[in-house]
């Protein structure tokens, strides 16, 4: 998949694809039905097939107060829109200039004299410009090819969307966040030496911070891990990670610490994914050093058993 961060002097083989505008924060089934609908409109027209999103989400922007609310952080998105088919991927800096264009400046600055789309695909509820002002209707009345996809709906009839999705990591129900999905939902991030305490107690883990991705439910979670340096081939690690402040000892900070199984490997400044399959239990407060550490060995167990049987 091929990255552009800008739309402006774009080669021709990066323009004329058909494209599909949104902030596909997840990449979820709604998106991927998007995104599928894309792949048969450019098979259709032999043209390839783009994603049009912005970096920051324009939540960010828009809201600098909110909570962490990012489901899929730009690398995690891009891994998944390349394996959703996307051949071009173009990656726009939203900030206050980009989000003053009017529709009118977007039709003619970005679609027009930069992308030049074939077709376009979005949601119906798409929205787009200053005030988001435009929509489908001032796309098609502008001479644009568009197709608007209604409201998408999973097996069970329910909306899959973003925010379900959100709903469902902060309940910790890691199970009913993939199904909406349609992948195993993961964090990633730069291991950081810690205080060491996990290795004091004979667990040592791998410490990432929880930095931009939306924080699930605090706990102890069964998880598979892989090191982005290994390479793609390489395998998925087991391990048990704990998910947040550690209240035992009053981490300030939330962070995410993974205690790999069988594994005595110094991964200091590598890239860690971490896949939860799985919450055992919520984060507690414990009397001794002594009953902490039996109930860490009653975590790793019932983390092993989980991934054993999944």
């Amino acid at each position: 998949m091929q990255v552009f961060k800008t739309f402006r002097d774009l080669p021709a083989a990066a323009t004329g694809a058909v494209i599909v505008i949104g902030n596909f924060d997840g990449v979820h089934k709604g998106h991927r039905i998007l995104i599928d609908r894309a792949r048969a409109q450019a098979r259709t027209l032999k043209a390839p097939v783009g994603v049009l999103t912005f970096e920051p989400h324009p939540r960010a922007l828009f809201r600098p107060d909110d909570p962490v609310f990012r489901i899929t952080p730009e690398a995690v998105k891009r891994r998944q829109l390349a394996a959703a088919g996307v051949d071009i991927l173009y990656n726009l800096k939203f900030d206050w200039d980009f989000a003053s264009l009017s529709p009118a400046q977007f039709i003619d600055q970005v679609l027009r004299q930069g992308l030049e789309p074939a077709h376009i695909i979005v949601g119906a509820d798409f929205c787009f410009g200053q005030l988001r002002k435009g929509n489908t209707t001032t796309l098609k009345d502008a001479g644009l090819a568009v197709t608007a996809i209604d409201k998408i709906v999973d097996e069970d009839g329910d909306d899959v969307s973003s925010s379900a999705i959100r709903q469902e990591l902060r309940h910790g129900n890691i199970e009913g966040a993939n199904a909406l999905l349609g992948w195993e939902w993961e964090m990633e991030g730069i291991v950081q030496k810690g205080d060491q305490r996990g290795r004091e107690l004979g667990f040592p883990t791998a410490n990432v911070p929880l930095g931009e991705t939306l924080h699930p439910a605090y706990g102890i979670y069964a998880t598979y891990v892989k090191i982005v340096e290994d390479g793609e081939n390489s395998p998925w690690l087991p391990a048990a990670t704990n998910i947040g402040i550690r209240p035992m000892f009053e981490l300030q900070v939330g962070q995410i610490e993974s205690y790999i199984f069988d594994f005595d490997r110094d991964i200091y400044g590598k890239t860690l994914r971490i896949r939860p399959v799985k919450r055992l239990r919520g984060e507690a407060k414990f009397e001794s050093l002594e009953s902490l550490i039996a109930q860490i060995k009653q975590d790793c167990q019932d983390a092993r058993k989980i991934l054993l049987d999944a």
